[in-house]
């Protein structure tokens, strides 16, 4: 049995469509600039019919780099209708180290700003190959120092500060956080690490599992993972799961599907987060493969998914 009969039938259905479309997946586009632009477009024609609120008003800032680093800059989701300080959500996107933009997650951050009620500050990181580590979780710390700085401009209560991000960007959410635990803060009230990317050695069994599904395969993360560390060894920074000691990470939430290569380092990884004394809530859900609740949205297994998520976040934003 391969790992793409283990998928839930519902969430399937656009899977399959697109792989009819895209034989192998993105990753079968062996030059990057066009696998860039390909994954574009196809965000692009999902996301063009979804609602977008009035009352979410965004604007781009620039935000100076971590020590001497080139500036960065990040977009900042605002909801009109609440009043008073609210909750702030720092959003790292996905994308394997990569691939991806604040630009293409754009409707997840505002769908957030929506649904939370809260404030999303969301990160244009640097991308391997073209910048290997450390330079994407530098970038990524120095926007959450900037977040925390700005909380009363921004009309963040800075003790309701949540870190999110999936895959790629739940690697980093993971090793932003521990850079703020290293380096004086800024303090976190929940980290949401949804099927993180955070080990390079690629031993796991299901490392090994899924192979043929068309989205993050075994193939794709090797790729990845070569790009992002540019030759160099993985410090726990790079990949969390290296990392000797969690203790003092903030409050975790992690979710994986059965059908994702990275499941087996997520469940080992939580199961540290426990034995280190850190509050962790961990779901796993039988047949969602990675990213699914994305690809799949109206399937009732996303629907779940989605629900658990937001009510972990809606509970720390308060």
């Amino acid at each position: 049995m391969s790992a793409s009969d283990l998928i839930d039938p519902e969430s399937r259905v656009p899977l399959d469509l697109l792989l009819q479309m895209m034989p192998g997946g993105f990753n079968a586009i062996a030059d990057l600039p066009t696998r860039r632009q390909a994954l574009d477009a196809v965000v692009a024609e999902m996301s063009k019919d979804a609602p977008r609120p009035d009352h979410v008003v965004s604007e781009d800032h620039t935000v100076p780099g971590l020590d001497g680093d080139p500036d960065l800059w990040v977009r900042v989701y605002r909801n009109t209708s609440v009043t008073g300080p609210t909750g702030g959500l720092y959003f790292i996107h996905g994308g394997g180290m990569v691939l991806g933009s604040v630009q293409q997650s754009d409707l997840q951050a505002i769908t957030f700003c929506d649904q939370l009620g809260c404030t999303v500050v969301s990160v244009e990181y640097r991308l391997a190959p073209e910048h290997p580590h450390p330079a994407p979780v530098r970038n990524c710390y120095a926007g959450l120092r900037w977040t925390a700085e700005h909380a009363a401009e921004l009309g963040i209560d800075p003790d309701r500060l949540v870190i999110h991000g999936p895959s790629a960007g739940g690697g980093l959410c993971i090793a932003t956080s521990m850079m703020a635990r290293d380096h004086g803060g800024p303090a976190l009230a929940l980290q949401v690490a949804t099927y993180p990317m955070i080990d390079d050695r690629n031993e796991t069994p299901s490392s090994h599992l899924v192979t043929d599904v068309g989205i993050w395969d075994r193939s794709a993360n090797i790729e990845a993972w070569a790009w992002y560390l540019g030759g160099a060894e993985a410090d726990q920074y790079a990949a969390p799961a290296r990392a000797t000691d969690l203790a003092g990470l903030p409050p975790t939430f992690i979710d994986v599907g059965t059908v994702d290569l990275f499941r087996d380092e997520d469940l080992a990884f939580a199961a540290r987060l426990v034995q280190a004394g850190v509050p962790t809530e961990l779901h796993l859900y039988p047949g969602a493969y990675h990213a699914s609740e994305g690809f799949a949205p109206t399937a009732a297994l996303s629907q779940r998914i989605m629900a658990t998520r937001l009510d972990a976040m809606r509970r720390a934003l308060g």
